[in-house]
């Protein structure tokens, strides 16, 4: 399974909905990514260019996907961003697949043996 950081912000219309009937917005979050078998592993607010930062757990990126897809339909938010995760070990094997990829940058020949 994969990890997902999605970034988001809510219209003003939902922010006004929120500050009459105040609710955990956790539960639906968890209920959507469950959907897919998936998991919430956090959810944060905050200041400054998002409103707001969940943590996902999905099977795949088509699944987390549809979620993002079914949660950003829904009009409630004003800009949202997903990220895919890589854990650390991911990323070391990215690395040793790099070493052995030959990159030519534009402009320059490519290498001769």
């Amino acid at each position: 399974m994969a990890f997902y950081l999605m970034r988001f912000s809510y219209t003003p219309e939902t922010w006004a909905k929120l500050i009459q009937n105040p609710e955990d917005r956790r539960d639906a979050a968890r209920a959507y990514i469950e959907q897919v078998g998936g998991a919430l592993h956090g959810f944060w607010y905050g200041f400054g260019e998002y409103d707001a930062y969940a943590i996902f757990e999905a099977p795949d990126n088509v699944s987390m996907a549809g979620v993002v897809l079914a949660i950003t339909a829904g009009g409630a938010l004003a800009s949202a961003e997903t990220t895919v995760l890589l854990s650390v070990e991911e990323t070391l094997e990215a690395l040793a697949k790099g070493k052995s990829i030959g990159y030519r940058r534009p402009g320059e020949s490519a290498a001769t043996s």
